[in-house]
């Protein structure tokens, strides 16, 4: 099992800008990195409230036994819930760390890495809804093939869905090594270093957790539990879940979106919700060194404006 690292450890609890009284979501608690670092700058009246809906980051939650944390198994895009459970109606910094985990990946019996032989299940919460496996035996090649062009960008995705509807008739697609090799079979050449399946493995795992409407729904509610001066940090490893990121971030910083004749008084224009910090963050050299995996993160921050 590879070491867990967290990925912009430094940069990412920078950019809250704790204060030591003040209260923090970290919406994507994985095994803790970011919870421990906020905790550690915040004094004895702060509080941290952290989410996750993977069994496995709950049991690494219940050996925090530190009173200012508050662990809570839920999506992120679940926030405004867990906040109005807790009595908490604003808070001063959300940090969501986006994606899969290290450990996640790592683990063959979670089946989200076609490096290992497992079963094909990619679901972060194994408790609820369908596995990738699951949904392979029973989606059309039409839907297979959006998921794998949309999700992951994939320029053989018609051959890829073909080919899976090929094998399926075959018998069931249940492990991750058998779903590897069908890609291989259907993926004339790829980038060099890459995997054949990666795109593919990518894209199911995306649509399987409903990656990018998660995100969609929780960067709103993030601005809204947001008090003014509060940040928001995004950390994303995908070009679909940047984009998502940087539009909603430039939105918000826009104070409306009207054509530049349309009749309207200044007074009547809303104003902005929230102003980008800086440029985008992205791990150091050092760090892609000592983790691979920090390559394709970058983070984008934001603040809220004053009421």
């Amino acid at each position: 099992m590879v070491e867990h690292h967290t990925v912009l450890l430094e940069e990412a609890v920078a950019a809250l800008q704790v204060k030591p009284t003040g209260i923090y979501i970290d919406g994507t608690f994985g095994r803790g990195g970011h919870s421990q670092r906020i905790l550690a700058a915040l004094g004895k009246e702060g509080r941290l409230i952290s989410l996750d809906k993977d069994p496995a980051a709950m049991e690494a939650a219940k050996r925090m036994t530190d009173s200012r944390f508050k662990f809570s198994q839920a999506s992120f895009s679940e926030l405004k819930q867990v906040l109005a459970a807790e009595g908490i109606s604003a808070v001063d910094g959300v940090l969501l760390d986006v994606g899969v985990s290290s450990p996640q990946l790592d683990d063959p019996e979670r089946g989200f890495s076609f490096r290992f032989d497992g079963p094909l299940d990619m679901r972060m919460d194994i408790s609820k809804g369908e596995s990738a496996s699951q949904w392979i035996a029973r989606a059309t090649e039409e839907e297979i093939r959006g998921v794998i062009e949309n999700y992951g960008e994939e320029r053989f995705a018609k051959q890829i869905a073909r080919k899976i509807i090929e094998s399926r008739n075959h018998g069931p697609i249940a492990t991750t090594r058998q779903l590897a090799q069908i890609v291989a079979g259907a993926v004339r050449s790829r980038e060099p270093g890459q995997d054949p399946a990666t795109r593919t493995f990518q894209a199911i795992r995306i649509f399987i957790n409903q990656e990018l409407e998660e995100l969609s729904l929780v960067l709103p509610q993030a601005v809204d539990v947001l008090a003014a001066h509060g940040r928001l940090a995004v950390i994303s490893f995908h070009s679909l879940e940047d984009r998502i990121v940087k539009r909603f971030m430039r939105d918000e910083a826009t104070a409306d979106h009207l054509p530049r004749d349309f009749p309207i008084r200044a007074s009547e224009i809303g104003n902005a919700r929230l102003k980008v910090i800086g440029k985008p963050i992205r791990a150091t050299a050092e760090e892609v060194a000592a983790n691979p995996r920090s390559r394709s993160a970058i983070m984008r921050v934001a603040e809220k404006a004053a009421a």
